[in-house]
């Protein structure tokens, strides 16, 4: 039967090339009409020049890539969106891949129910979710810090405005439901046969979750690592709440740049810049997951 389907489009006139060419031809013209096109007019923004007096220049000229490569500024602050993202997606790997494993083994309705509250957070915005926070430990008159100090457990309220750990908590509590979902769509596949076996055979539960849970459940711990750093590292609202002016990460420089300076080109360099940076990261970890998929499930 697949073997007349194929033939069909020949018998017809038409090469076998040409109807998946026109199934796929929608979609294509909108990714290159949303996608491409304004990632192309960026690159080229980038590459004019920029005068508080005259405005965007016609002409074409490195002067901006020239600025962020030589100002240390623009290396510290891509340093610190990078090792904000970093200990996030290590806090989310320690916090959502046990959870996930955790409610796996639970019995209907709790499974359901604690799945529902793990993930109920996504369908809150990020921005009230961050407000949340800001409210809690915001300086002396946060909620927690107020309690706290009025108990006499503190004499001054914890840091957490302004400071890279109150993004990085801010961040986790954002971006662990997205750590439990990638884990617990492998969890579904895991064979409970295979760790009964080898309960049978002797192996303590530490062995079974380090030798038959943990290498099948890798590749989805690898799979939301990579989502949560390439959303911790673009993340906007939740440095911008938290953070402020004062703690600055590529993408709350690059909505200064465009809205508060004008400086347009200055800011498709940075957003740029922070994409290649962000691609190249996905693409060499994707690479590592295909490659262990292959391992385990070959």
């Amino acid at each position: 039967m697949s073997a007349l389907a194929d033939t069909a489009p020949r018998r017809a006139g038409m090469p076998g090339w040409l109807a998946p060419a026109l199934m796929l031809l929608p979609a294509m013209l909108l990714v290159v009409g949303v996608v491409l096109v304004p990632l192309a007019l960026t690159a080229l923004l980038s590459f004019h020049s920029f005068s508080s007096s005259t405005g965007i220049s016609a002409g074409y000229a490195l002067e901006n890539w020239a600025e962020i490569a030589g100002d240390p500024y623009y290396a510290e602050m891509f340093l610190r969106t990078f090792r904000i993202a970093g200990v996030v997606t290590l806090a989310c790997c320690l916090i959502g891949a046990p959870e996930a494993y955790i409610i796996h083994r639970m019995r209907a309705p709790w499974k359901g129910i604690f799945l529902v509250v793990t993930l109920g957070p996504l369908l809150i915005s990020v921005v009230a979710r961050t407000l949340g926070w800001a409210l809690l430990f915001g300086g002396r008159n946060g909620v927690v810090n107020k309690a706290l100090m009025d108990l006499g457990i503190l004499s001054q309220p914890i840091p957490f405005m302004f400071t890279e750990g109150g993004v990085m908590v801010a961040l986790t509590h954002v971006m662990v439901p997205f750590m439990v979902l990638s884990v617990w769509a492998v969890l579904q596949r895991l064979d409970p046969r295979a760790e009964n076996a080898a309960a049978s055979l002797g192996a303590s539960q530490f062995t079974v979750l380090t030798r038959i849970v943990l290498p099948q459940v890798m590749p989805g711990i690898l799979s939301g690592a990579i989502i949560v750093f390439a959303l911790s590292a673009s993340a906007f609202a939740t440095p911008a709440i938290i953070g402020g002016r004062r703690l600055k990460v590529a993408a709350t420089l690059a909505y200064d740049e465009f809205l508060n300076t004008l400086n347009w080109p200055l800011g498709a360099a940075v957003a740029l810049l922070l994409l290649v940076a962000i691609a190249a990261i996905v693409i060499g970890c994707n690479a590592l997951v295909e490659r262990h998929y292959s391992k385990v499930f070959q």
